[in-house]
């Protein structure tokens, strides 16, 4: 039930990360759940390490949301510097 509920916070955080990002237009529902999901695991590393705040989107609760969407928010950033450095 914990991937379940991962799953559908991930897919809103993502949603709500590429909505910040100015990214929504070029993402669909899947890459959304990948952000958000990928973006959970960063911010808990960042949240972890720096402040010392644990938080999980597998137990829904509201720190793990929004260190969800923080993560996501820097995942994005990176993609957007290495694309920006890509040449097309």
């Amino acid at each position: 039930m914990g991937w379940i509920i991962a799953i559908i916070v991930g897919g809103v955080a993502g949603w709500l990360a590429s909505m910040v990002m100015n990214r929504d237009a070029s993402m669909g529902i899947f890459w959304n759940i990948v952000v958000g999901i990928v973006g959970a695991v960063i911010g808990n590393l960042l949240a972890g390490s720096l402040l010392g705040i644990e938080g999980t989107i597998q137990t829904f609760n509201i720190t793990g949301f929004i260190i969800a969407i923080v993560g996501a928010i820097v995942l994005l950033a990176i993609v957007n510097l290495v694309q920006r450095g890509r040449v097309r």
